[in-house]
């Protein structure tokens, strides 16, 4: 019997999101950068006599409630469906739930596409197939198979990696969760689109943290704090506390904050209970 594959599901957040416009498919095309975090479950596939998931660890009964495991069974339903395999592979997957649950860091992502690597692992699947595969599964699990920071199109199909240097966030999650459809239902009613994201993806790929912290945008903030002033609450508490720059990352409702060196992390950290610190990209680009 073939060795377990282990993968890392780093979480991910949008150092800026641009909404285009509503699609005739219902998804929307969007311009955004993904950077993924050292914070990251970990995903253990291997060969048994049927499939299963188990989902454990610290944020495991978040994830159940939430159904967030169904989209690590999707992936390998896609795999299976593409690969001529016809029903779901027989294996046995473990998800260790460190990611906070639907809070817009890409933690149900990130368990998908790690699953899809494994899988394509150990059936000797290439990248480029696994990218084709993962468009079928989540708007943001191609760029998550990927792996390293990328700037994805579309409805987040079409991703192409970008340089990065290491920066040093404060992520700040709240008790509550935001579904992407409906975040995306309340950008339909005020739709606004972001600025030209050029200049910050070129002061993100120099390092010119102040510039970038300037310009860190999320068209879909204003629907969302407009329904749940505490992540504008949050957002001013970071900034008064001297981050360099604050959003709410993805759909939300977690809010980022950027800041210059782990020192000054962690002081912008003890300014928001709840908040912790991490980086991205993770060491080795994934």
């Amino acid at each position: 019997m073939s060795e377990p594959v282990v993968e890392r599901a780093h979480a991910k957040l949008n150092v800026f999101l641009r909404v285009l416009g509503r699609r005739e498919d219902g998804y929307h095309d969007i311009e955004t950068l993904l950077l993924p975090l050292e914070l990251h479950d970990v995903v253990t596939v291997r060969p048994a006599e049927r499939f299963s998931v188990d989902v454990v660890g610290v944020r495991a009964a978040e994830l159940t409630s939430a159904g967030g495991e169904s989209l690590v069974a999707r992936a390998a339903d896609a795999f299976a469906r593409s690969t001529g395999l016809g029903a779901r592979p027989s294996v046995a997957i473990t998800v260790d739930k460190r990611i906070p649950v639907t809070a817009g860091m890409g933690g149900g992502s990130a368990d998908a596409a790690a699953v899809l690597r494994a899988l394509g692992r150990l059936r000797g699947v290439d990248r480029a197939e696994l990218l084709a595969i993962a468009a079928e599964v989540g708007a943001d699990v191609p760029a998550l198979v990927h792996g390293g920071v990328v700037f994805a199109e579309g409805r987040g199909e079409r991703v192409t990696g970008v340089h990065a240097v290491t920066t040093q966030w404060v992520v700040a999650p709240l008790a509550f969760g935001v579904r992407t459809p409906d975040a995306y239902g309340w950008w339909d009613e005020d739709p606004r689109t972001g600025p030209d994201p050029g200049a910050l993806i070129a002061a993100f790929e120099t390092g010119n943290d102040e510039l970038l912290g300037s310009a860190l945008f999320d068209d879909l903030q204003a629907g969302v704090v407009a329904r749940h002033p505490e992540v504008g609450a949050t957002l001013q508490m970071l900034e008064a506390a001297g981050a360099l720059g604050a959003v709410m990352t993805g759909s939300g409702p977690t809010v980022v904050a950027l800041a210059r060196h782990l020192g000054h992390a962690d002081a912008l950290a003890a300014a928001v209970p709840g908040a912790f610190v991490t980086s991205g990209p993770p060491s080795g680009g994934r």
